[in-house]
């Protein structure tokens, strides 16, 4: 049993979540709150991912679950570390993006969700996707002036930051740094006139790019693709990635387990006894004939298999998983047949078990049964009323009076 659920409720799951549902749930929340994506859901995207960074997490997750939020911004019993990591971090971090460091020498990603099918998934599919990125200015080469042009900023002396001292109290002071507001960070300082007339002094342009993605054969829901260095680009540094993840739509027929494809198959009781023919549309457009030959039965809740008939392996599409088919039987309405058939078809049908009879028992003293249809779930309801009644309930002593000699 959990304290609190806050945590979960964030992500959408319930407190029994596996490690994969939490994947699942983080990754669609974290591409649709993206400040990238939505500027004014900042505050939202911080609580998702601190909710994952906790519930991801092991240790931090049962601390979680006995203690509460509150246990965890107290570090537990062993106190401290009770501060969250950067919500970016932990973005970057679940898309491959690396470590603050990392992206320190390199430009930052770009994380896009495509919306495919299984059927692209099964047969491999070609997609065309436009995004925007920021690319170095080609005519001043990065550099937002002409060659020479920029000067080292006298106010951080081309650091980009500033530091000042704060004082707490008496004797303690403490180091604050902040980004110079001078040079907005840049480090150097461009007068008006000496500004690249393309950028405008900014050293990078947002451009356009169409790229195709290519969805190979057996491809699974949230499987990233990534064109390196496609990313945005900084001065000085590495181009970032664009990272490309498939979300699945739900399959009005078919569901994918592995490497495995699961139906369902009703029959009719005559089918499920007699044999039958089914026709099946693969993924792929073939049809193939699912088929129960005369004697063999097949039963309520059988499940039965057809083998290199499900998903191709990745990059081996030649190996394919197995089509699973659960089989439910629908048996006919009552009174299907009149008395007289029942009787002939009696004769088709295995003999009846013979209930256990003394050969002394006279009829007269059986009490006969009938079935009938029944709620559980009323008379459950019913028998509790029962069990709360007061005497009260049961009419006043001065109703029935009992009579004594």
């Amino acid at each position: 049993m959990v304290k609190e659920t806050g945590f979960y409720d964030t992500l959408g799951v319930a407190p029994n979540a596996t490690a994969d549902e939490l994947k699942k749930a983080y990754r669609k929340l974290a591409l649709k709150y993206h400040p990238d994506k939505n500027p004014k859901e900042g505050e939202k995207f911080k609580q998702i991912s601190q909710a994952y960074e906790v519930l991801s997490d092991t240790k931090k997750r049962d601390l979680y679950d006995r203690g509460g939020e509150k246990a965890i911004k107290e570090g537990g019993t062993g106190g401290g570390g009770g501060s969250f990591a950067s919500p970016m971090d932990i973005f970057d971090l679940f898309f491959g993006g690396g470590s603050r460091m990392h992206r320190e020498r390199k430009g930052k990603n770009i994380v896009h969700q495509i919306t495919v099918t299984l059927e692209d998934l099964y047969n491999g599919a070609t997609r065309k996707l436009s995004v925007q990125k920021n690319a170095v200015c080609e005519r001043c080469e990065g550099r937002g002036s002409r060659k020479g042009a920029a000067q080292v900023c006298i106010s951080c002396h081309g650091t980009g930051m500033q530091v000042r001292m704060h004082q707490l109290l008496p004797g303690m002071v403490q180091q604050v740094s902040t980004v110079c507001s001078s040079c907005q960070g840049q480090g150097q300082r461009i007068n008006q006139k000496d500004r690249c007339k393309t950028c405008a002094g900014r050293k990078i342009l947002r451009q356009k790019k169409i790229l195709e993605v290519h969805i190979d054969k057996g491809m699974r829901d949230g499987q990233k693709i990534v064109f390196h260095g496609e990313g945005d680009q900084e001065p000085g540094l590495e181009p970032g990635d664009i990272i490309i993840v498939l979300d699945q739509r739900e399959h009005p027929r078919f569901t994918r387990r592995g490497a495995d494809l699961i139906m369902s198959m009703e029959l009719e009781l005559v089918e499920a006894l007699c044999g039958f023919k089914k026709p099946v549309q693969t993924l792929d457009s073939r049809t193939l004939l699912i088929t129960s030959h005369p004697g063999e039965l097949i039963k309520p809740g059988d499940t039965k298999c057809v083998l290199n008939e499900g998903m191709p392996t990745y990059r081996r599409p030649f190996e394919k998983g197995r089509l699973i088919i659960n089989f439910s039987v629908v048996f006919p309405p009552a009174d299907f047949l009149p008395k007289h058939k029942l009787k002939e078809l009696e004769r088709y049908l295995p003999e009846k078990m013979d209930a256990d009879q003394p050969e002394s028992m006279d009829d007269d003293l059986y009490i006969y049964a009938d079935l009938e249809d029944c709620d559980v779930e009323r008379r459950r309801r019913r028998n509790h009323q029962y069990y709360y009644m007061d005497e009260d309930d049961y009419g006043s002593s001065e109703g029935v009076q009992c009579h004594t000699s």
